[in-house]
């Protein structure tokens, strides 16, 4: 079966290496270049295999997209993938198109299903590969695998610890299926779907106003991006490593209420640790580092992020 593989960075270089080392036969890849000197991992991959990639952002042209047809492939694979592609790209192969999404669809649709299924709440999420149509993450389920969301992960430790290898696992099982014709196509339960908007300044806003929890599970699914963020004066902070205590402090949500290794901030029924913080402009710093920085003492009052306009 021949494969055409459209990816990028660690996860799309993952892909094609397991599908090779599996035996499939990959003709064509897709990927972005990458910054000069630093290639992408799949776009360096490719071209160590032999196999010069096609820049994804220019599989609109028509002398790309002709290139990309002329390879004939009769299965193509979508391993993080951000751009919006033809629909030549997607339905020229015989058997079709299948993508990696990281949650268990159909809840949460978008490109940010990691970092809503932390700030939701969510016990359990997982990954799907499912058969790709015109609609965003509605086609027909091919396989779908469930991980544990812990208490103290975030966005990163989710992602890289459990959802990464496990979804080149799942990558190479759907090809196999689809190699063999053992391929289900599941249609998704509308009733259950859910999308949510791309995460970023407008979702990440702390309201320190809310539950404890709830702002806890703000600042793990914006950890590593966005960034959950609070007013410090006029200078936005973005939290990132922090712990959640659940423990009823006097002092109003917001107020630091100890500084040292962490800075300690007053919840609506907790108090949040931080361990890791960065001002608008600058970089990450420990706590400690940033307390100096920004004379941030016990009493300190950290306001409520504000909302970027889209």
């Amino acid at each position: 079966m021949r494969i055409a593989l459209i990816g990028q960075a660690a996860f799309g270089e993952a892909v094609f290496t397991r599908l090779r080392e599996q035996g499939e036969q990959i003709v064509a890849v897709s990927s972005i270049e990458g910054a000069p000197g630093r290639p992408d991992p799949l776009w360096a991959a490719a071209e160590a295999a032999g196999l010069p990639p096609f820049p994804t952002g220019k599989l609109k042209k028509p002398d790309v997209l002709e290139a990309w047809s002329a390879t004939q492939p009769d299965l193509c694979v979508m391993a993080f993938v951000n751009h919006i592609l033809p629909e030549r790209v997607l339905e020229a192969p015989p058997r079709g198109t299948i993508q990696y999404h990281p949650s268990l669809l159909p809840r949460h649709r978008g490109r940010s299903a990691i970092n809503w299924a932390i700030m939701q709440g969510d016990d359990v999420t997982g990954i799907t590969v499912f058969w790709v149509d015109r609609g965003i993450d509605t086609g027909p389920i091919l396989l779908q695998k469930e991980v544990p969301i812990g208490p103290d992960d975030t966005v990163g430790s989710l992602y890289f610890d459990r959802l990464f290898p496990l979804g080149v696992d799942a990558m190479a099982e759907a090809v196999r299926l689809v190699r063999e014709g053992n391929a289900p196509r599941i249609a998704q339960d509308e009733s259950r779907a859910t999308y949510e908007p791309p995460a970023d300044d407008s979702t990440s806003a702390i309201d320190w106003s809310r539950p404890a929890q709830d702002v806890y599970n703000l600042v793990r699914g914006s950890n590593p991006q966005p960034g959950a963020h609070a007013m410090l004066a006029d200078t936005q902070v973005k939290f990132f490593d922090a712990r959640l205590s659940l423990d009823a402090p006097a002092e109003g949500p917001g107020t630091v209420i100890a500084v040292g290794d962490t800075i300690d901030v007053a919840l609506a029924g907790g108090t949040l640790r931080v361990m890791r913080l960065q001002a608008a402009g600058g970089k990450k710093t420990t706590a400690a580092e940033f307390a100096e920085a920004h004379a941030v003492a016990r009493g300190t009052r950290f306001e409520n992020g504000v909302v970027a306009a889209k």
